[in-house]
């Protein structure tokens, strides 16, 4: 059983930034709706994987149907639980410590990580996220992915830490076509102590 993540906040915590009528039916319609019919998939194929397992070994369940259905919805179910845990009311700035020093080294300064990763997002054809990776190794990586896919799906053993959503649901209620403003604007709550974490735990293997 895939548990939605609870959210810390109020749904409007995030204002001005991320609006707080976007900020419920992203979560309560969209999310929510993407956990049910995960679930209900994975109870019809009879699958029971922690969910980043799942992802990863998506080509072993043969029946074409479900592998979409599940591809499709556990993709929206992981990505929002990285989504919504990533973000909070202490966010923005840039990372400190030893997380920020590696993001900064990595990419040529933290402006720089910022200008590539929001190209990336801005950049995306139609629905889908950019992605900050880690591997086992310690490794960052940038990329995007289009739908509800992700870096697991790809076998290349990077584990997103940071996704931004550029699905329209995420930002069309406050910013309408322009994307851009969305992008910028997300970086005043992303929860960089988060992040940090979730590059620990994969740089561990956990």
């Amino acid at each position: 059983m895939y548990t939605q993540y609870k959210l810390p906040y109020s749904y409007d915590a995030l204002e001005p930034h991320i609006d707080a009528l976007t900020m419920e039916t992203h979560y309560s319609k969209h999310h929510a709706a993407y956990t049910k019919n995960l679930n209900d998939a994975v109870e019809k194929a009879g699958i029971n994987k922690g969910i980043e397992a799942l992802l990863s070994s998506l080509d072993s369940i043969s029946d074409e149907a479900l592998r979409k259905t599940i591809r499709n919805n556990g993709g929206g179910y992981y990505n929002h639980n990285l989504y919504f845990s990533t973000i909070g009311t202490n966010g923005g700035g840039e990372p400190a410590g030893a997380f920020g020093k590696l993001l900064a080294n990595e990419f040529g300064g933290f402006s720089s990580f910022q200008d590539k990763l929001s190209a990336l997002a801005i950049g995306q054809f139609g629905s889908g996220w950019a992605w900050l990776s880690a591997d086992r190794d310690g490794k960052l990586k940038l990329s995007s992915s289009p739908n509800q896919d992700n870096p697991l799906m790809e076998g290349t053993g990077f584990v997103p830490i940071l996704g931004i959503d550029v699905w329209e649901h995420a930002y069309y209620l406050k910013y309408k076509n322009v994307r851009a403003d969305y992008v910028k604007a997300f970086y005043n709550v992303i929860d960089w102590k988060a992040v940090a974490d979730n590059y620990e735990r994969v740089k561990g293997g956990k």
